[in-house]
């Protein structure tokens, strides 16, 4: 065990020896927090890359300005249209994309004289470039590029005699695009998942900064300090899908990947339980998990600070401690002293290690032994097994740990994979066909209302109804995906306006700014579509101030396109095979409800002793379909919506749904221990305490499906309840331990309280 004097050497040690780094390490793991992967900040450099080096290229090569606007912007696209993983094939997309784009833009020069012909054409290749998207992120890409190259052809008024020129600055453009994908700003799956798993690290410690200020917040600062242990707790978990969704590809096989996957897992779990406990500590009664999920959720009554007694000093500083092997794993010349830390918080797992102290505060402490052997396990799983130096400072419950991970890790290798193909929706059913059917619908609109508005400028009408079809599903979504583009072409105005009357005639100084806002706009993209329209529009206030073709009436004509394109969208959503709000989110509430239920029921049938199943893959089915149904609420939360009362249903229903998946989540991975924990051992009368949720589950899905006749939700006696021994005077637990009871009863009160909020009807126990 690590005495207190050891541990604030340690930090003496830190403060001193590696405070010059220290500084540089806090912005290198701030840095990583916010954009995991450095996924926006590559792009946005690549970018950036691609068209500078086109720009030098094509003036050594005597391009006028015209043609350095077409480079660049060819530039830009050939570079954020492909999204494949490998190098490989993004290699072979870029180069069936030349092709496409030469094509594309001598269709355009072709037809700029025949204004009929060109526009059905133009309708046409809109309703191919978004149907071809069925054939996965090449058919994107290709399709993208075919699209933003016949417009970019029309913003720059291509002709016939013009397009050798143009060849030349495409080609050089798509030729830089590889330059800076493969040389410059390289990006492998393999060094992604590096950086995802160093930014999961870093949210981590920031979760357990927030933790520790829960410790210490007055009662006053409760409710602040939760929220935003709600934010590091919601950001740790979008790390966690991240990474899950890049470990097929950055992984060597599929046993690598499943025990990142299950190490990943294990410490979100653990972290997000430690929160909890930390919540009921600082509370007079028992917190529900459901208030680290809700916003603005009623906190339970809050106790006052906990007493600066030894045992939760002790509690403070390995808070600290532990946040320290979390960005620390192993640091030269400080492995003895971090044995000493790990040994001494996962010496909590043990009941004789624990202080004197309250039963809050106990369990607290026990949160913390289990989150440091989480974070033991991720150590192992990323960086590798521990050397024979670092093993030899082990104390007998981290050894007995490090068994425990050792088992688990054999037990996840030696499992198959066992994949289920869904069926797919054919015909108009299917969401590619659909959407471009809508798009090219709406774009004929576009294209109508655009010439009563401008006969030259028409097809920014059709670039916002094609964007605002981008990446949603529904018509809500469409709504509030053009409200936040007009919204952002607005305040976009006005900054091309004052920027076109800064820079003037200066070419160069033009360009420089051009590229500043496409870092700009790349970067903030994931973050908020307003503010990527607005850098958006700032640069094309430029861009026509180099063609010479800048004026206030264009840029207010822009608004006026960009309203028009986004009504025309909208209308054609709301009129042409319509995919309602209420129904798409109705859709993915089922999913999610039925993913739900095949992680508890194999995850219950598995601690009752069934043969074991891939939980950690259905897990993360789950987690996929509640991450697919917040984002389609999103329409229904926005806060424009006028329908408040239904804003604050969707907003409680997922948080439900959330809690669910959490406690579902913790189910799975404690029967993934059962073949390696000997504290752990099947019990057969679990069945009949998960018998109640799975009913529940399917009538709550029924009732989502408007299925008549669905049943009643049924409540009664406390799950635990349900596990009374077979034989009189046995163990009325065996060997389930009080966290698999706590779970199972949580997500039973969880599932019932689902059905208040969707009006499925409840039927109150028997007294």
């Amino acid at each position: 065990m690590l005495a207190a004097g050891s541990w604030c050497d340690v930090g003496e040690r830190d403060g001193v020896r590696v405070a010059g780094r220290s500084v540089w390490a806090e912005l290198r793991d701030r840095a990583a927090a916010s954009d995991p992967g450095l996924l926006r900040l590559a792009a946005g450099l690549r970018t950036v890359s691609a068209i500078v080096m086109t720009l030098a290229v094509l003036s050594m090569l005597g391009a006028d300005v015209t043609h350095l606007v077409a480079g660049a912007m060819a530039a830009m696209v050939s570079t954020f249209a492909i999204r494949e993983k490998q190098r490989a094939q993004q290699a072979v997309t870029l180069a069936l994309g030349l092709p496409v784009a030469l094509a594309s833009v001598s269709l355009s020069a072709l037809l700029t004289t025949r204004v009929v012909v060109g526009d059905l054409f133009f309708i046409a290749l809109i309703f191919c470039a978004v149907y071809i998207r069925r054939f996965g992120d090449r058919g994107t890409a290709l399709g993208l590029i075919g699209f933003q190259i016949y417009f970019l052809s029309l913003f720059v008024g291509a002709t016939t005699g013009q397009l050798p020129e143009l060849y030349e600055a495409i080609a050089v453009a798509f030729g830089c695009s590889a330059l800076a994908r493969f040389v410059l700003v390289p990006e492998t799956p393999t060094g992604v998942l590096e950086r995802l798993r160093k930014a999961f690290r870093a949210r981590l410690a920031q979760l357990l900064t927030a933790q520790i200020e829960l410790l210490d917040a007055d009662p006053d600062d409760l409710e602040k300090t939760l929220d935003d242990v709600r934010e590091k707790t919601a950001r740790l978990h979008e790390s966690a899908l991240m990474i899950q969704g890049r470990l097929g590809e950055g992984t060597s096989d599929e046993a690598v990947a499943r025990l990142v996957q299950r190490r990943i897992a294990d410490a979100e779990i653990a972290a997000e339980r430690l929160g909890l406990l930390l919540l009921n500590l600082r509370s007079v009664e028992r917190a529900d998990t459901l208030t680290m999920h809700l916003p603005g959720a009623s906190l339970p009554a809050a106790g006052p600070l906990p007493e600066r007694d030894e045992a939760t000093g002790t509690l403070r500083r390995d808070l600290e401690a532990l946040r320290l092997l979390v960005l620390r794993p192993g640091v030269a010349g400080l492995s003895t002293a971090l044995a000493q830390i790990r040994n001494r918080l996962i010496g909590y797992r043990d009941e004789e290690n624990l202080p004197p102290a309250s039963p809050a505060v106990q369990d607290v402490f026990r949160g913390v032994g289990e989150t440091a052997r989480a974070v033991l396990g991720l150590r192992i799983a990323l960086e590798g097994p521990l050397d024979e130096s670092e093993e030899s400072d082990d104390s007998p419950a981290t050894t007995r740990s490090r068994e425990e991970l050792d088992a688990e890790d054999v037990a996840i290798g030696a499992r198959e994979e066992s994949e289920d193909e869904e069926a797919q929706d054919t015909g108009l059913r299917r969401p590619t066909t659909r959407a471009a059917v809508q798009v090219a619908v709406g774009s004929a609109l576009a294209i109508v209302g655009g010439e009563f508005l401008s006969s030259h400028r028409w097809y920014w009408a059709v670039l916002t109804c094609w964007i605002v079809f981008l990446n949603t599903a529904s018509t809500g979504e469409i709504l509030v995906k053009g409200y936040r583009r007009l919204l952002g072409t607005v305040f976009g105005v006005v900054a091309g306006i004052v920027l076109a009357g800064l820079v003037g005639q200066h070419t160069w100084t033009a360009f420089a700014l051009v590229l500043l806002l496409i870092f700009a706009m790349f970067y903030s993209a994931p973050l908020s579509y307003t503010l990527m329209s607005f850098f958006v529009t700032a640069m094309l206030g430029l861009l026509y101030t180099l063609l010479h073709t800048y004026s206030m009436s264009v840029l207010v004509l822009r608004v006026e396109e960009t309203a028009l394109g986004a009504a025309c969208g909208v209308v054609a959503a709301a009129l042409v095979l319509p995919v309602h709000t209420d129904r798409r989110t109705n859709e993915l509430l089922a999913t999610a409800l039925n993913r739900l239920a095949e992680v508890t029921v194999a995850a219950v049938d598995q601690l009752s002793g069934e043969t074991p199943t891939d939980l950690l893959e259905q897990a993360r089915d789950l987690d996929t379909a509640v991450a697919d149904l917040r984002a389609s609420t999103k329409p229904l939360t926005h806060p424009i919506t006028p329908l408040r009362t239904r804003r604050d249903t969707a907003v409680y229903v997922v948080a439900l749904l959330e809690t669910c998946a959490y406690h579902a989540r913790a189910l799975a991975a404690t029967a993934e221990l059962l073949p390696t924990h000997p504290s752990i051992a099947a019990d057969p009368r679990l069945r009949r305490a998960g018998q109640r949720i799975a009913r529940n589950l399917e009538v709550i899905t029924a009732h989502v499906a408007g299925e008549p006749d669905a049943g009643e939700v049924g409540t009664g006696s406390s799950i635990a309840s349900l596990l009374g021994p077979d034989i009189p005077g046995s163990s009325r637990y065996g060997r389930i331990t009080d966290r698999v009871l706590r779970h199972l009863q949580r997500l039973d009160e969880g599932v019932v309280g689902l059905a208040r909020p969707l009006k499925v009807p409840v039927t109150e126990p028997k007294r």
